[in-house]
């Protein structure tokens, strides 16, 4: 079985590098880049699977840095309308378009099924003080949050490839405290899972 492994950056997938029956895609930062680029490598390749592997941030006490997770359903969170103080979706809105994205068939893989499944939400701005923090544990209640996963996701989605989506817990998602990220603890945790995961294929 062939796989696409797809991440932001770098330091994500480094340690998978040399694996035979692997496509690496680092795709940069957002979700324009990683939609995009996502799904051409899905159509020029033939491959069986995809995962995006990388880090998030968690708005769930009991994930914290270093733990890592299946993301199973995952929302833009900023796609709609701001009405003052409220905000408004596309259903709302009475507008076409899809915000949230679930995966019902995610590959068969130990591995993979031993992970804690969460929600997550999918943003062009991390958050980072505590009234937007606030705001959107209010409107969503999401367990993690990164700036890619959503548009890997609807990329498989409408490529009709079969996928997940991995994260490891880098930082507790608060007032913006880069000296609390714990970002080798969280790029260890998740080679070592994305390892077993690939193992298990």
């Amino acid at each position: 079985m062939r796989a696409l492994i797809v991440a932001a950056t770098e330091p994500e997938v480094a340690s998978l590098r040399g694996r035979a029956n692997l496509e690496l895609l680092v795709t940069g930062v957002g979700m324009v880049a990683t939609a995009a680029r996502t799904a051409r490598a899905l159509a020029l390749s033939r491959c069986d699977v995809a995962f995006n592997f990388g880090v998030c941030g968690s708005f769930d006490p009991a994930l914290p840095p270093g733990s890592v997770v299946h993301i199973v359903s995952d929302r833009i969170a900023e796609l709609g309308a701001e009405d003052g103080d409220a905000f408004l979706t596309l259903d709302q809105l009475g507008l076409p378009g899809d915000s949230v994205v679930a995966n019902p068939a995610p590959p068969v893989n130990a591995a993979l099924s031993a992970l804690p499944s969460v929600t997550g939400i999918t943003v062009n701005t991390a958050h980072g003080s505590e009234r937007s923090i606030a705001d959107i544990v209010r409107r969503l209640s999401p367990q993690v949050e990164s700036m890619e996963g959503a548009a890997f996701m609807y990329a498989c989605h409408v490529s009709g490839v079969r996928y997940a989506q991995v994260r490891a817990v880098s930082n507790i998602v608060e007032k913006r405290n880069r000296a609390a990220w714990n970002l080798d603890a969280a790029i260890g945790s998740l080679g070592r899972t994305a390892a077993a995961i690939l193992d298990s294929l």
